[in-house]
């Protein structure tokens, strides 16, 4: 499906989703770095513990509590000041965690508080980004710009291994090994935050507010036309809104008690859920203690695999979201890549269970088990990584999308949380038997999906409520095709005034 419009709308449309999913840039980084970090020696001569296991469980945790909260919390926020204004104090807050963290305080709890006030920061921004960019998008291009925020969290993460590795090898054991890492965090932060000062309201937030003056504004701004096709999608807009308001008597709260909305909600919490359960996001937190199961207690070599690994993540969510993501189905795409996920970690499961275990060197079966978590991750990235961004977002009628996202998202918090906190002593105690338990978790999922996800793609936002028999269904394509028999009737009789 071609993307309608002039080519100066592309691009602008093209920057914006990608700009804004500078949030998820900022996801990946932080959970890129913390795997790194925990293995030098000046971090831990610094803060002076022994206990690392505990250590990194709860310097994991504590952020993923703090995105939970303000993930759940930022929706009243978003709904009454905007989008935009959210979302630029959500990077000043997390700003302010960051410099909690790279103090020389040579304690723990300091650096915990800056981790758990970052995570606040980081909550909201990855909350409200995702229905701020599906409700600017075109929705020829919606999955493609949604999924950015699984591209510039796969680059995040892969800058932030390559950096952890570089300040490894190149730096003294001293401070700056580990502060530089976690302070260069705030650059993208405060290019964001400064960035949107050029950017346009969300269209359907204006709307909503009765700001429709401002709202054919930024519409216009967006796509750079004021045409037909334009025309049509703000009539659709306002259209939608008219009869959401309509179904609902104006009772906001009662809206989420509707079947139609019931069922997203549950949809969007299993969504990102499943994304958790798959596995991925543990080892990107703990990718040097992973690969140390598979190719043996070498720290050096951990992290180099750990920074290709990163890049292979970068490259692959790239060449999905470019070429697939509006070719693929959202429904198959997710259930058949789940059992793909679970055979290959049965595979090393078994590998490793029936091979010598490594020791600084690596072995051909190490190497083979490697190769399978590669694959594993390529699969992970052409589906479950960036599909349930801008599924959760477009799901939602735009009178509750902030309050879905932010559920949506604070149930990806919440079981970061969990997985974060648990990971590093299910590795200690099961060994490799961890990626047999993903592997029956994927199994679950992809059992879910085919039977209960429902296909979005190619749909405008005003359409899901038709796909899930919502009370404030319309007959989407009569009313774009009212506004475009309007508008020809009007250029023709424009034509007939000329002699």
């Amino acid at each position: 499906m071609g993307l309608t419009g002039t080519r100066l709308g592309a691009i602008r449309a093209y920057f914006f989703g990608f700009f804004i999913c500078t949030a998820g840039f900022l996801f990946g980084y932080d959970t890129g770095i913390v795997g790194g970090i925990l293995e030098f020696k000046s971090y831990i001569n610094d803060f002076a513990y022994k206990d690392q296991t505990t250590v990194s469980a709860v310097m994991v945790s504590l952020q993923n509590v703090g995105a939970f909260i303000s993930a759940l919390g930022i929706f009243w926020v978003s709904e009454r000041y905007g989008r935009k204004k959210t979302v630029q104090a959500a990077m000043t807050v997390f700003c302010l965690g960051v410099v909690f963290q790279v103090v020389p305080s040579h304690s723990l709890v300091c650096f915990y508080i800056g981790r758990f006030v970052a995570g606040l920061g980081l909550g909201a921004g990855t909350a409200v980004v995702p229905a701020y960019n599906a409700e600017m998008a075109p929705k020829e291009i919606r999955g493609k710009l949604g999924s950015g925020m699984q591209w510039l969290f796969a680059l995040g993460v892969m800058l932030s291994y390559w950096i952890d590795y570089a300040v490894k090898i190149t730096l003294p054991v001293s401070s700056k090994q580990w502060q530089i890492p976690v302070g260069l965090q705030m650059v993208p932060a405060g290019v964001l935050a400064l960035g949107l000062c050029g950017m346009p309201e969300s269209v359907r937030w204006l709307a909503k507010k009765g700001r429709f003056d401002e709202a054919w504004e930024s519409l216009k701004w967006m796509r750079a036309s004021e045409g037909p096709e334009v025309k049509a999608e703000f009539n659709e807009i306002r259209v939608g809104l008219e009869e959401e308001l309509r179904a609902t008597e104006g009772f906001n709260k009662r809206e989420l008690l509707e079947p139609a909305n019931r069922y997203r909600l549950l949809l969007a919490v299993f969504m990102f859920c499943g994304q958790q359960c798959t596995g991925m996001t543990a080892l990107a937190y703990f990718g040097p203690q992973f690969f140390k199961l598979i190719v043996g207690n070498n720290t050096n070599q951990s992290l180099l695999i750990t920074g290709l690994f990163g890049a292979e993540k970068f490259i692959t969510v790239g060449i999905y979201i470019l070429f697939f993501s509006e070719m693929w189905g959202r429904k198959p795409t997710l259930w058949i890549s789940a059992l793909l996920m679970a055979g290959c970690f049965i595979i090393v499961t078994v590998v490793k269970e029936t091979t010598p275990v490594p020791d600084a060197k690596a072995t051909p079966a190490g190497i083979g088990m490697v190769a399978m978590i590669f694959l594993t991750n390529s699969i992970y990235q052409f589906s479950w990584g960036p599909l349930p961004w801008p599924y959760t977002a477009e799901i939602f009628p735009t009178r509750i999308r902030e309050i879905g996202t932010s559920v949506a998202v604070s149930t990806q918090w919440l079981f970061n949380f969990l997985f974060s906190l648990v990971t590093r002593y299910m590795m200690n105690s099961w060994g490799s038997y961890v990626f047999l338990f993903y592997a029956i978790l994927d199994i679950i999922m992809a059992i879910i999906v085919f039977f209960f996800v429902k296909e979005t793609k190619g749909k405008s936002l005003e359409e899901m409520e038709t796909i899930f028999h919502s009370k404030a269904a319309f007959d989407v394509d009569a009313v774009r095709r009212e506004t475009l028999d309007a508008d020809e009737v009007n250029v023709h009789n424009k034509s007939l005034d000329y002699p």
